[in-house]
């Protein structure tokens, strides 16, 4: 294992999660028997558990905004692989509120199977259940993918404006229709010019040639289907954002909120020059930036790559992110 300091393959995401609750133990408590942490303080108006979860790989997603105002737990799988029902049921069950629980999903096949058969064991105990399915990928928008939009950087926007909206006492069905109102006006592009590391090999998880980009890459490495020369990256960031804003729904709404995403080994100077060349692509494009967040969010591993996500907003959205939460990740 050359590129990763850890011990083994095997023990990286187990030693990662003891390590992540011993540095922030007045936020999260872990509890490894069942595989999940969990928020120490959540606003006494909650009535509705929030949960979510997926691959270890994509820190801080999702174990770095737990906490109040965010998520009340999160079920780390391992590398890139959904995490077990039993975990997800577990947690579920433990922060569950008068209310019940609300489960932020990102589509993809193994979380969708192991959420749902977490939902129905809650459901043989009468605890309230309903889920929220991010799908903001545009690169994945096709009648040709039987699954649909893959789950990507819309999803820690989800989580912030419900954890925000459950602080307000909001019942389950209003949360799950608010989720599914920001999913749908959101979407989300990536780049990369490298791939992540495979942690069992120490190898490149695949090859680009020099001078090329992968164009529409997935969180978990996911080829695109196609490439583009490399370019200037004001043209780079301009055509990004045209193809984004020409998906949104409901068009024209002229204000957006902006997630600029490193993929694991792009620098804090390069994502700041991508965040510039973003605010001058929606300046052409007559579109207002009300909000921005700019960092390493929703990571593959160390992919050489970034990503791009826009949120359609209005004045309530745009409450509902800014109010209060702390979490190890929130704010950066």
């Amino acid at each position: 294992m050359p590129r990763y300091f850890a011990d083994s393959a095997e023990s990286i995401v187990a030693d990662a999660l003891a390590g992540f609750a011993s540095a922030h133990a007045d936020l999260v408590s872990h509890h490894p028997d069942h595989g999940y942490l969990r928020a120490r303080d959540r606003s006494p108006e909650r009535r509705v558990g929030l949960v979510s979860g997926g691959g270890s790989g994509h820190e801080p997603l999702h174990a770095g905004f737990v906490g109040a105002g965010m998520l009340d737990a999160a079920c780390p799988g391992q590398i890139f692989a959904s995490p077990h029902n039993r975990q997800i049921f577990e947690a579920s069950r433990a922060v569950a509120g008068p209310g019940g629980v609300l489960h932020i999903v990102k589509n993809y096949t193994g979380d969708r199977i192991n959420f749902g058969i977490a939902a129905e064991r809650l459901a043989h105990e009468d605890i309230p259940c309903a889920r929220v399915l991010v799908d903001d990928d545009l690169a994945t928008d096709s009648e040709d993918i039987v699954v649909g939009r893959r789950g990507t950087g819309a999803t820690l926007i989800v989580e912030k404006i419900l954890g925000a909206a459950a602080d307000e006492g909001r019942g389950l069905d209003e949360l799950a229709a608010l989720g599914a109102e920001v999913t749908r006006h959101s979407r989300s592009l990536a780049v990369a010019s490298a791939a992540h590391t495979t942690p069992g090999t120490g190898g490149r998880a695949f090859e680009l040639p020099d001078g090329v980009l992968e164009f529409g890459v997935g969180i978990h490495g996911e080829r695109a289907e196609g490439t583009t020369p490399v370019m200037p990256l004001g043209r780079l960031v301009r055509m990004m954002t045209a193809r984004l804003l020409a998906a949104l729904p409901d068009a024209p709404r002229p204000r957006v909120l902006a997630l600029v995403n490193g993929l694991g080994a792009t620098t804090s100077l390069e994502l700041y020059g991508i965040h510039h060349a973003l605010t001058e692509a929606l300046d052409e494009n007559g579109v207002t930036l009300d909000r921005s967040l700019t960092g390493t969010l929703v990571s593959a591993l160390d992919m050489r790559g970034f990503s791009l996500s826009l949120l359609a907003t209005d004045d309530e959205l745009l409450r509902l992110w800014d109010a209060p939460a702390r979490t190890p990740a929130w704010p950066l």
